[in-house]
């Protein structure tokens, strides 16, 4: 994910001690000037709109779920032509958060009981400083995280420029680049060679 800024660009702070097991419901829209902000952050031309629903909920203790979709109007830069490229995202996340004390540190056995009792299917439980949770910093997260890496603009294509490339294998899963034909170092001395 993209490190935040020391100020993020678009903060909504939830307490974690007010979110109870029966959850509750948020939804946090960008104003234009956090969209601005964002985009710059992200080297997007701009960003229209940015709207978010989430759920949050007490699990295990101290465990906070947040799940959530989120829909944004974006406009990315082309990677061959530069060119605009408008994109309308919706995306699904969810995220675990905990306390610090209940983190596994890099030095902690991933297995030990204190985090296994969560379920291999859970995502590694991020900080909540200060028992704070910025549900805006996550929409952000995972707004980077559904862009296109490689926008492309209506009808340009993109040619790689390779010695060894060849078209006819381009698509082919597990297919090489075409290596060039290697010269039989002895041809050069059979063309020298007369007829007897």
């Amino acid at each position: 994910m993209t490190a935040p800024s020391a100020k993020p660009e678009f903060s909504h702070i939830v307490i974690a001690d007010k979110v109870t097991t029966g959850g509750q419901h948020e939804v946090v829209s960008a104003t234009p000037e956090e969209c601005a902000a964002l985009a710059a952050r992200f080297d997007l031309i701009g960003i229209d709109h940015l709207r978010a629903k989430l759920r949050l909920r007490r699990v295990r203790g101290e465990f906070i779920k947040v799940t959530g979709e989120l829909e944004a109007a974006v406009t990315q830069r082309c990677v061959v032509s530069l060119e605009p490229v408008p994109a309308t995202l919706a995306e699904d996340f969810s995220a675990m958060f905990a306390p610090d004390h209940l983190i596994p540190k890099e030095e902690d056995d991933p297995e030990a009981d204190h985090f296994q009792y969560l379920g291999a299917e859970e995502d590694f439980p991020e900080p909540m400083p200060g028992g704070r949770i910025d549900i805006g910093e996550l929409v952000a997260q995972n707004l980077s995280l559904a862009l296109d890496p490689y926008p492309r603009a209506p009808g340009v294509e993109f040619t790689p420029i390779l010695e060894d490339y060849d078209p006819a294998t381009d698509g082919v899963e597990g297919a090489l680049p075409a290596e060039p034909p290697r010269q039989n170092p002895f041809a050069a001395l059979s063309r020298l060679k007369k007829p007897s």
